[in-house]
């Protein structure tokens, strides 16, 4: 936690004053100049500082841009993302969310509650698995096959007797969601909830998110969740066009 510190402290103080020699960097770590060239280094490597000149002072790098786009695109997202949620939670009567992948988990960024919700619970900010909510096989379908590897490789968690835990029926699912362009769970994350998603994609053609809509089982049946998946396509590529996503292109 110490180097996490050391680490923070050098990028604002390059924030704060453009330019910084190792020795001034020391003194406000209060470490000897080797510690901090190697703590330096180490942001060097990975382009969060950059080094002006040959053995001259360091300032931030690009690296920090590109932490401080995926940021905003968040952020955009959710803003963006929130009047779509609210208009098919109001055609669809149900709750309807945005989420993301965050390296192994699925966050909602984004909610609306339809006239027909029961539930109050809220999902925004809260962290759900990937392998057992409709949100979460969307996005990890599309997500690279050594993050797939890594999280199937794992002994998965059965949250109802519904939760598929097997790796190999997860890549067949995984097939079925990328060719079908929706997933579904039925039970799989809560007994009494089911719930269908499709993916949301940037300007560059990635999936960055996943457009969900949940209820209760008795009303939200499984022929009610396959009218919902033509309702939550249309409103993905809409959003997905706000985003940048020319499917045209994509697909050169």
């Amino acid at each position: 936690m110490q180097s996490v510190d050391r680490a923070v402290t050098v990028l604002e103080l390059l924030a704060r004053n453009g330019e910084v020699g190792i020795t001034e960097i020391a003194g406000e770590l209060g470490v000897h100049k080797s510690t901090a060239s190697r703590l330096v280094s180490v942001l060097e490597s990975r382009g969060l500082v950059e080094q002006l000149g040959e053995r001259g002072k360091y300032a931030i790098g690009f690296g920090i841009v590109r932490l401080a786009g995926a940021a905003t695109e968040r952020l955009d997202l959710s803003r963006i993302g929130q009047s779509y949620c609210d208009s098919l939670a109001t055609e669809l009567g149900e709750t309807v969310n945005i989420a993301i992948r965050d390296y192994d988990v699925a966050i909602n960024i984004s909610q609306a509650r339809g006239t027909a919700s029961v539930t109050a619970h809220n999902w925004v900010g809260q962290r759900t698995p990937l392998h057992a909510t409709s949100s979460g096989k969307v996005l990890l379908s599309h997500a690279p096959r050594e993050d797939q590897d890594r999280i199937l490789a794992r002994k998965l968690e059965q949250y109802t007797e519904q939760t598929v835990i097997a790796a190999r029926q997860q890549r067949k699912d995984f097939e079925l969601i990328v060719r079908d362009g929706y997933a579904t769970s039925y039970e799989e994350f809560e007994i009494g909830l089911n719930a269908a998603a499709v993916a949301v994609y940037d300007h560059e053609g990635n999936v960055v998110a996943a457009l969900s809509a949940s209820g209760p089982t008795y009303r939200f049946t499984r022929k009610r969740v396959r009218e919902a998946v033509g309702y939550l396509r249309d409103a993905a590529a809409d959003l997905s066009a706000q985003l940048g996503f020319m499917p045209s292109v994509a697909g050169e």
